[in-house]
């Protein structure tokens, strides 16, 4: 996640672009004087910086603006700054440009407009890695890919990025569905348009319509000044609604007319917008039980999935976790053997999310540069029975998706509920419904009750 530090000295203004940025995915960190944002510069890394140009009551000249300016340049010289600025110290403001700032945004900043200057000048550095990376030159929608499934699921993303249609992503948390959202959006026709990221799981229901459709001035408590919705933010590209189950039955009517014909009131309004977005949804629930239960709209639900991508969970595709593991340790780094050996036996609950925070935690706990089973706190099984992988993927030539006897046996475990054996399987219940009926399989009868 990119960081971004706000340097003013009026805390309403710290607070509105602290909200702003936060719900667009970035990290960030405020300073209300010159010396807590050097301090704050010289030890965190940051990415880019929004300074205001006075940091003192009754200041207008800009020279504390300009002073502050010189100083990040000299921590950070790569770093992008944005200049916020009354109009009173637009010459100065321009003086910075001159001198290597980004740019200039008067105040009352354009929230759009702000939001557009950063995506353009914020560090997107991709990042390599030691096995096949599947990307687009010059963005940053990068897969490390090994395993068939993987190689199966991103060909297919590739064929549905060069057109509009909705695509629905399921798989479990930790899977990569925001990264495969991404690699759609950016080998797609609206690269170069925003990409605009969506969690629903962590917005208050009252608040979900407001973000997606924006509110006026006035609509409900708290709202002081007009607010642009992530449709809006997205307009000409894609928008990506994570955690979509999470979205109340009146946003899910909203949302299927705007799929319907593009078109939508913001909260508080009665002005009808028009915008041309393309929308990937993703989800860890099952949607047709909602469906069941009257908690999901069954028309929207067909609406979003006109494809669905469905993310193996990574115990399901082992070829990818060296791989994975590799890129996730940095600098000099290695792992060795045996810990290459047991990260391939482990079931990986949290799936690539999991996997990445191990790394991280065993390059703190390594004092040189050979990663250890014990740097993982891992331990090797005494035997190849005793492995830390359900039964059911043990083999590794064993694939759930394609293996008739497997599915079968993973049904009879759980007695033909569908619910566990598909939470074991990584599928949705839809989707094992498909296997079921493509494999001809049918649930052993019941034993009579007469039988003991």
């Amino acid at each position: 996640m990119k960081r971004i530090l706000v340097v003013d000295d009026n805390p309403d203004i710290l607070d509105a672009l602290d909200l702003l940025l936060s719900l667009h995915d970035y990290q960030v960190s405020t300073a209300n004087t010159i010396k807590d944002a050097v301090l704050t510069a010289n030890n965190l890394r940051i990415d880019l910086i929004i300074q205001d140009m006075n940091f003192s009551q009754g200041t207008t000249s800009g020279d504390e603006g300009k002073s502050l300016f010189y100083k990040l340049k000299d921590i950070a010289p790569s770093t992008p700054v944005i200049v916020i600025t009354a109009w009173s110290q637009l010459e100065t403001a321009i003086e910075l440009v001159k001198a290597g700032a980004t740019d200039y945004l008067p105040k009352p900043w354009n929230d759009t407009k702000l939001l557009e200057l950063i995506a353009a000048n914020i560090n997107t550095n991709v990042v390599g890695s030691t096995k096949t990376i599947i990307a687009k030159q010059g963005q940053s929608s990068t897969f490390i890919v090994e395993s068939q499934p993987m190689k199966q699921l991103i060909a297919m993303a590739g064929k549905v990025a060069s057109s509009d249609i909705s695509v629905f992503i399921t798989g479990a948390n930790g899977s990569g569905k925001e990264r495969v959202a991404d690699y759609i959006h950016q080998h797609s026709t609206r690269s170069a348009n925003p990409f605009i990221k969506v969690n629903m799981g962590a917005l208050a229901s009252e608040l979900m319509e407001a973000e997606l459709f924006g509110a006026e001035k006035g609509a409900y408590t708290g709202a002081t000044t007009t607010r642009i919705g992530r449709f809006e933010a997205a307009n000409g590209g894609t928008l990506f609604l994570d955690e979509i189950g999470n979205l109340s039955l009146a946003g899910q009517m909203k949302l299927l007319r705007v799929l319907q014909t593009g078109q939508f009131e913001r909260v508080g309004s009665s002005n009808t917008i028009s915008v041309d977005v393309r929308v990937i949804s993703a989800t860890n629930s099952d949607l047709t039980q909602a469906i069941a239960d009257n908690l999901f709209r069954e028309d929207l639900y067909y609406r979003l999935n006109v494809v669905e991508l469905h993310l193996p969970p990574l115990a399901l595709r082992q070829d990818d976790i060296i791989p994975l593991a590799r890129h996730f340790v940095s600098g000099s780094h290695q792992l060795s053997d045996i810990t290459a050996q047991l990260l391939k036996q482990q079931p990986w609950p949290g799936n690539v999310r999991e996997l990445e925070n191990h790394c991280q935690r065993a390059m703190v706990l390594c004092n040189d540069q050979l990663l250890l089973p014990e740097h993982f706190m891992l331990v090797e099984p005494t035997n190849s029975k005793q492995s830390a992988l359900p039964d059911v993927l043990s083999s590794t030539s064993l694939k759930v998706e394609d293996d008739k006897t497997n599915l079968k046996a993973v049904l009879d475990k759980h007695q033909w509920v569908i619910t566990r054996a598909a939470s074991e399987l990584g599928l949705s219940r839809q989707a094992l419904y498909r296997r079921i009926e493509k494999y001809q399989l049918s649930q052993p009868p019941l034993p009579s009750q007469n039988e003991h």
